[in-house]
This record gives C-alpha cells, structure tokens and sequence, in this order.
C-alpha cells in the first residue's frame, strides 16, 4: 500500500478517536484531531499526483474516507442541536447518490474521480465543521454568524456539486455506460 494509501486508512481511523472526544466533552482536541484528519485529505492527493501514486484504490476509498469523517461530524452536530437536520438530510442524501453513481459507474469499469465543485464541497465542509467544532469551545470565542455563513456555502457547493455529478455522468441513469 502506498504513502498516499495509508493517508486515507489513517483519516478513517481518526474518525472514532474524532467522535470519542468530542462525545466526552473535547472539542478542543477533537477539533485538532478532525484537522488533521482533513489534512490527510489534502496531502494524500497532492503526494499521489506528484509522485504519480494514483491508484484505483485511492480514487475509491479517499471520497469515502471523506464522506465518513464528514458525516460523522454532521450527524454529532444534530445531536449537539448545531446544525438543523434537514440540512443535513440533504447532504446526506448527495453523498448516497453520489455514491451510488460511482459504485454503477465502477461496476462498468468506470472511476468517476472527485470534480473540482466536488473539491470546494468537501473544504467548505470541513471548514464549516472546524468552525463548528470551534463554538462549541467553551469560552464560545467562535463567531456564531461566521459559522452559519460557512455552513450555508457548503451546503450551496454540496447542491452544486451534487448536481454537477448527475449531469456530467447523467449516461448512468439511461444504461448507456
């Protein structure tokens, strides 16, 4: 397994440390923890294009690695009362779609790689989820209308996005791979 590989394992096996501390009461650290899982997603990429690394696997597994650690976050912010849930119904239900045209799309021997809208999506949720992780801080020094900014221009990129998947791989739907 390859550097850029182990990278994405490791931000999946920071997604249960991530949730135990933040359950327990750590935003602090699991604020620290869920960037660092972040930055994995950000270095793998860059190392397997540079070193010419890329592999199926990665072009699997990392977008799962990233909707894991997302809606992992996402499903504690409703139990926390941080985020409505019909906001996060909807992204929710852009991971499953998205991730039911890749699996189709895989089936037929095609690997649907992650689009630049798709890109935006994922850095403005992850920074909406730090600023989250953020005010949920004890002393509250993250700014509550900052972070409903955040969270509104993910969720716009999140519907950009999903829609720009079904429209470029829109064949999927018809059988005409």
């Amino acid at each position: 397994m390859n550097l850029p590989n182990k990278l994405t394992v490791l931000r999946m096996a920071l997604i249960p440390v991530f949730l135990i501390l933040a359950l327990n009461g750590q935003p602090t650290i699991a604020c620290l923890v869920f960037i660092i899982a972040s930055l994995t997603d950000f270095l793998d990429g860059y190392i397997a294009r540079k070193y010419n690394l890329v592999s199926d696997f990665g072009k699997l597994m990392d977008p799962l690695a990233d909707k894991l650690l997302v809606m992992s976050a996402l499903i504690l912010f409703v139990e926390f009362g941080t985020l409505p849930s019909w906001m996060v119904i909807v992204i929710l239900a852009r991971e499953f779609i998205i991730s039911g045209i890749r699996t189709v799309a895989a089936s037929n021997g095609k690997i649907i790689a992650a689009s630049k809208w798709g890109k935006f999506k994922t850095i403005f949720q992850m920074v909406a989820i730090i600023s989250t992780l953020l005010v949920l801080l004890p002393d509250k020094g993250a700014d509550v209308l900052l972070d409903n900014t955040l969270w509104l221009l993910a969720f716009v990129f999140t519907v950009i996005s999903g829609m720009d998947y079904i429209i470029k791989n829109r064949d999927i739907f018809k059988g005409e791979m």
